[in-house]
């Protein structure tokens, strides 16, 4: 007997489109270094891939799970001469990990020899809690950094099915190097942000040879450089606002410190404050977690207060959190918080 087919036709879509994915012609020129292309003596199956890992080899020493992961995320960078070694694993998470690595000396556009290397877990946007609601308006990215215009694509993303998920994995990625990008272009303190795919984002290393920099929450500041350091950050929200993005988890553990300096990182779920519905609730709350780390240091904050006019000051309107149908035209105190929210 003939066993029926099991396989639906997005099914059959799915695998057409990614053979087609598979056998495409490389893109125009991004701008971005391009691995080698593999040669043909012999059938994937069959080639020996020994040789090629080996040459990968670094001064970290990882578990052999974690070795595994290295080499297929940042192996591809090694053969792109963007870094020599793996020398430390940074910070460990449950979305991605940060190893300092050895830059290649033909790197521009660093102030010292290292690179910070983001590696991240596979798959681990699939399981983001809320992924909707930082996803709305934004576009679904390919590994070059580009649109996905492609239907089936689009309706593969849309089921998360297997496929989907693993674009929408990329689409994270691509979008946190963009926002790099862009704000580092804005003067926003960041890392220098230097090439993404492969699973992973480089960038700028912050620290020296025998230390990361530690994130601020960790840091205990002086009353002045509180102060100081309290108007800069609100400087680089200010900026980020300026040019359309919220941070979105901005928070003291998602700044570091060093040397009286700061840098904001974790960018891949920032939104656009004219694209999503929950943008100024989302601005607020990144305001508050950077007033409460300050309020510990000795200052005082008005979170609320100060999210509502740095949104307002930049053109955003703020929607009344009372309907006009409920308030009273005879009650005075009505008729003053409408005329407050209609001047916004």
């Amino acid at each position: 007997m003939t066993k029926p087919n099991l396989l639906t036709q997005d099914d059959l879509d799915e695998a057409e489109l990614a053979l087609h994915i598979r056998n495409m012609p490389p893109p125009e020129h991004t701008g971005k270094r391009k691995p080698p292309r593999k040669a043909r003596e012999a059938p994937p199956q069959l080639a020996d891939q020994g040789d090629e890992q080996d040459s990968f080899d670094f001064t970290y020493h990882a578990s052999r799970h974690e070795r595994q992961w290295i080499v297929d995320s940042l192996g591809p960078f090694y053969q792109e001469h963007w870094l020599n070694d793996v020398l430390s694993l940074v910070k460990g998470g449950k979305e991605a990990h940060v190893y300092q690595c050895l830059a290649n000396p033909s790197v521009k556009g660093l102030d010292q020899p290292y690179l910070a290397a983001k590696v991240y877990r596979p798959r681990q946007f699939r399981n983001l809690r809320n992924d909707h609601m930082y996803r709305e308006g934004r576009a679904n990215l390919d590994e070059d950094g580009r649109e996905i215009i492609d239907d089936r694509m689009q309706r593969a993303i849309s089921k998360r099915t297997t496929f989907g998920q693993g674009l929408m994995h990329t689409s994270w990625i691509e979008h946190e190097m963009q926002t790099l990008r862009l704000l580092h272009a804005a003067g926003v303190d960041v890392p220098v942000p230097l090439a993404s795919g492969h699973n992973a984002i480089l960038m700028g290393f912050i620290g020296d040879e025998d230390a990361p920099a530690p994130t601020l929450n960790s840091i205990d500041l002086d009353p002045i450089e509180a102060k100081q350091l309290y108007a800069r950050v609100l400087r680089n929200i200010e900026i980020m606002l300026a040019n359309n993005r919220i941070h979105g988890d901005l928070s003291a553990y998602n700044i570091l410190y060093w040397e009286g300096e700061i840098s904001l990182i974790d960018f891949p779920q920032a939104i656009d404050p004219n694209t999503n519905s929950s943008a100024f609730r989302i601005f607020e709350r990144d305001v508050t977690r950077v007033c409460e780390y300050f309020t510990r240091q000795g200052l005082r904050c008005h979170p609320r207060r100060l999210a509502a006019d740095l949104w307002t000051s930049h053109g955003h309107r703020l929607l009344p959190d009372v309907h006009p149908a409920l308030l009273d035209a005879d009650d005075q105190k009505d008729r003053a918080y409408w005329r407050k929210i209609s001047q916004r």
